[in-house]
């Protein structure tokens, strides 16, 4: 195992919505992931979590696209950057505690492949 910057330079926030175990297990594979849960962050409307997000240089996990798709594209038009949107699905990707491993292992692939800390930004990507 490397060290979280010789592994990845992507930050990953995960949402409320999902479990911090997926935190936990993405860091001890070298990744810097912080879980809103576990930074308070967990009634932050869906804008302020987004400028956390960007003012961290976060990519922000999200199962709650329609929010947070509509928040994205306003601040394309304002010119503001965010550092990225991985949306999931309830229909593809469960969450859920049996799910918490193939989430720690779609999120190590995808965060190993994109290794500059600017991958996501003003990007969405579908896990």
């Amino acid at each position: 195992m490397g060290s979280p910057t010789a592994r990845a330079c992507v930050k990953l926030a995960l949402d409320h919505h999902y479990s911090p175990a997926i935190a936990v297990r993405l860091r001890e594979r070298g990744h810097d992931v912080s879980a809103a849960i576990e930074r308070g962050w967990q009634t932050e409307g869906d804008e302020t979590l987004l400028e956390i997000c960007a003012s961290e240089q976060r990519t922000l996990l999200t199962n709650n696209v329609g929010d947070f798709a509509v928040i994205a594209g306003r601040w394309v038009i304002e010119g503001r950057q965010h550092y990225g949107l991985i949306f999931t699905s309830d229909a593809s990707m469960p969450r859920g505690r049996r799910s918490i491993g193939s989430y720690v292992d779609a999120l190590d692939k995808l965060l190993g492949a994109n290794l500059s800390e600017a991958a996501f930004t003003d990007r969405t990507h579908w896990l």
